[in-house]
């Protein structure tokens, strides 16, 4: 069996002292600092094999010594931890209106962020965004472009794997170029890698949210637009052009038949529960004094009013709200059959316990399969969160592979 020179095979000492390395780095990953006491009892290695394993991965770089332990009593261990500085990884959430950017260090703490405005519509103006986005965190993180291991750019929609160009997100400005990848490309030294933004939000809820420890479920996200991501088996299900949870597209009842969808930017699903329309049905049920203003923070804060509420003409457009998200879930979940429906985004987390009530009971008379709903848990920057998780599981990846 062919494998790489010194690399070693399964089984052999090479490979076992890389297993007992990675295990390592990720037991300080997770607690922060350890002694090598600490880390032979987690791991099962005895305290010789402990120290040479922590001498080797300092040797490499790897980890730092970084003080003694204190208020314990006997002689003071040595603490080691990861050296935060052996790569950083950039994260880029895209709207139509804003890229958000950060840059995280190897062990997740977001290190430098920076929001740049995006208010040309020209297709020559998305790299130089791109890299200027980029280049702002960058600097804000004391660092230089080529220190950045990996990029992971999340926008709406979806690059389609056979062609190259973004689908189903029409109203991204600029980002339809057939020759945008070769472009960014050529401008960004490290590896790009792009997912729909949803998809991230999916990864963070997994890593820190609502999804920890679930396998397969759903994300239903209701902001600018109206979309859910798919996880089963614990990987993201994309499809074959990367449209899988396009929900806004998914004709229901109580919306019209929409033809030529991607031209139309929206569908039945989207008509009937997306964002825009909670202004014209608050008003339907009787809520006055709605506010106004771009429609996705109008939504949120009509939401937190009728969440606060909770009766009257609030009830009321809670439970048809509720109605209508579950209509469109309903057709997911019979397909799907996940173990948790994640409920997330600015149109939906405002309305807080009484609209997941609502969503929830009427989802279980719509589904046979009644999985459970829950509220999403990361509400700062969950695109970006997501991103930036993602491109640390690859970099990891690599910088803590000790076998080669």
């Amino acid at each position: 069996m062919a494998h790489k020179p010194g690399g070693g095979v399964p089984g052999t000492p090479s490979v076992l002292r890389a297993m007992n390395d990675r295990a390592a780095l990720d037991l300080l990953l997770e607690h922060g600092s350890l002694s090598r006491t600490r880390i032979g009892a987690l791991t099962g290695l005895s305290k010789p094999t402990a120290s040479q394993l922590l001498g080797r991965l300092e040797a490499a770089g790897l980890v730092l010594a970084t003080g003694t332990s204190t208020g314990r009593p006997g002689p003071s261990a040595q603490l080691y931890t990861i050296n935060p500085r052996i790569a950083f990884v950039a994260g880029l959430d895209v709207t139509p209106h804003r890229i958000h950017a950060a840059v995280a260090d190897v062990t997740g703490r977001v290190v430098g962020q920076y929001e740049l405005p995006t208010p040309g519509r020209r297709a020559g103006d998305v790299t130089a965004q791109v890299t200027g986005a980029l280049d702002g965190a960058v600097k804000a993180a004391g660092l230089v472009r080529s220190d950045v291991h990996r990029v992971v750019i999340g926008t709406p929609g979806a690059f389609d794997p056979s062609t190259g160009r973004l689908r189903y997100a029409s109203h991204l400005p600029g980002w339809h170029s057939p020759t945008l990848l070769g472009e960014l490309a050529a401008a960004l030294p490290m590896p790009v890698e792009y997912e729909n933004d949803v998809n991230l939000v999916a990864i963070a809820e997994q890593h820190a949210g609502a999804a920890s420890g679930h396998d397969t479920f759903v994300l239903l996200w209701n902001g600018e637009g109206l979309g859910a991501a798919l996880v089963m088996g614990g990987h993201l299900h994309r499809g074959f052009t990367g449209g899988a949870g396009e929900l806004g597209y998914l004709p229901v009842p109580g919306a019209p038949l929409v033809r030529g969808v991607t031209r139309a930017n929206g569908g039945g699903f989207q008509d009937l529960a997306g964002a825009q329309v909670l202004p014209a049905l608050a008003r339907e049920h009787g809520v006055t004094d709605i506010p106004q203003g771009p429609y996705p923070e109008v939504a949120a804060l009509l939401l937190a009013r009728a969440a606060a509420s909770d009766t009257g003409a609030h009830g009321a457009f809670l439970d048809a709200y509720a109605t209508r998200l579950a209509t469109g879930l309903a057709s997911l979940v019979a397909v799907l059959d996940p173990e948790v429906v994640v409920l997330a985004g600015g149109a939906i987390a405002p309305g807080g316990q009484p609209l997941l009530d609502r969503v929830t009971s009427e989802l279980h008379e719509l589904a046979a399969s009644r999985p459970r709903l829950v509220l999403g848990d990361v509400t700062d920057h969950p695109v970006q969160h997501g991103a930036l998780e993602s491109a640390l599981a690859t970099t990891r990846d690599e910088v803590f592979d000790t076998s080669r």
